[in-house]
């Protein structure tokens, strides 16, 4: 009997730690995220996430695919193309104000780590009456920003002509070329039109003080039935960017958005001391009514939204919960 009930202990104790095992082997739940343009520095908590293994350790397997803008961002993630989108948030409240069924998960960057620069001829804001200007998208967070530093120049709408293009890369190759004569870009990029003498005319942090710039957005009936993987994925995120933050990490925090971007080391780093320098990362980055309400004013003041500029509409308490308690 002794014996028996040995081996029935010595059963339960090789069941348990079977199951152990293949719980601990369950496969990370594969995440798809559209981000605009490739290896950009915003996502640079992402791509330390990944390379220190907090996405894997959090059960999270990221795939991270590019699309040309914010707007083509959106729509593949509100036609089912992917879990998860990153960029800015203005096509996301565009994207909800027309039916979207997606939801703002977490703010990305609370800084608009942007400038704006000119040919070399150029020296203020102000002689940008008469000129081409290049931002994102005509109703992409960087016009509303490009607005909010031209106005106190005393330029207005209509005094200068908007073209635009969705990434950084594409807005300095528009002002290099000749086609634009200011763009507003982000680092690298902006590092490198002062390098080739252009003409820095303003930085955005100097005039935008109370706008969230890009965000975290999710398909809202995935997100609320995968809350492990969102939580999950929160998680990594928060970890990167602590790590992201810590001084000790600075040549390795380098040496990750290199392999992503393909940028120069100089160019990098001065991108990494600027960041630093602005807090461009939020420590939590969560989103209420409170957190967005300029932007959704901004939006609204920009006449595209059908419905009123309500900053309540544009939030899914649950999700609201779920990322809060993620942090």
């Amino acid at each position: 009997m002794q014996r028996r009930i040995s081996r029935i202990a010595l059963a339960f104790l090789l069941l348990g730690a079977w199951a152990g095992v293949a719980i601990a082997a369950a496969p990370p739940e594969p995440v798809t995220m559209i981000t605009v343009g490739k290896g950009q520095p915003p996502q640079w908590p992402i791509y330390i996430a990944q390379a220190k293994g907090f996405l894997a350790e959090n059960g999270v397997a990221l795939d991270m695919v590019a699309a040309q803008s914010a707007s083509a961002a959106t729509q593949q993630l509100a036609a089912g193309s992917a879990e998860m989108s990153v960029g800015g948030m203005t096509e996301v409240l565009m994207g909800i104000d027309h039916g979207a069924k997606i939801s703002l998960l977490r703010i990305e960057t609370q800084v608009p780590p942007y400038s704006l620069w000119g040919k070399p001829a150029l020296k203020s804001i102000k002689e940008l009456r008469g000129k081409i200007v290049i931002v994102g998208g005509a109703t992409d967070v960087t016009r509303i920003n490009f607005e909010r530093m031209a106005a106190p120049n005393g330029l207005n709408r209509g005094d200068y002509d908007l073209v635009y293009a969705g990434t950084t890369g594409a807005r300095l190759a528009a002002l290099t070329s000749g086609a634009a004569d200011a763009a507003i870009l982000y680092p690298p990029g902006s590092f490198k039109a002062a390098s080739t003498g252009y003409a820095h005319l303003g930085e955005l942090s100097d005039y935008v003080k109370d706008l969230p710039f890009t965000g975290y957005a999710v398909e809202t009936a995935w997100a609320l039935q995968h809350k492990p993987a969102v939580i999950g994925f929160l998680t990594a995120l928060h970890e990167g960017v602590v790590w992201f933050y810590d001084p000790s990490h600075r040549t390795e925090a380098v040496d990750i958005l290199m392999q992503q971007s393909n940028a120069a080391r100089d160019d990098v780093e001065k991108t990494y001391d600027y960041y630093v320098a602005l807090r461009v990362f939020p420590d939590t980055g969560t989103i209420d009514a409170r957190s967005i309400g300029t932007l959704v004013d901004a939006v609204g003041q920009l006449g595209v939204l059908q419905g009123a500029p309500d900053p309540q509409r544009f939030v899914d308490p649950e999700l609201m919960r779920i990322a809060a308690d993620a942090q």
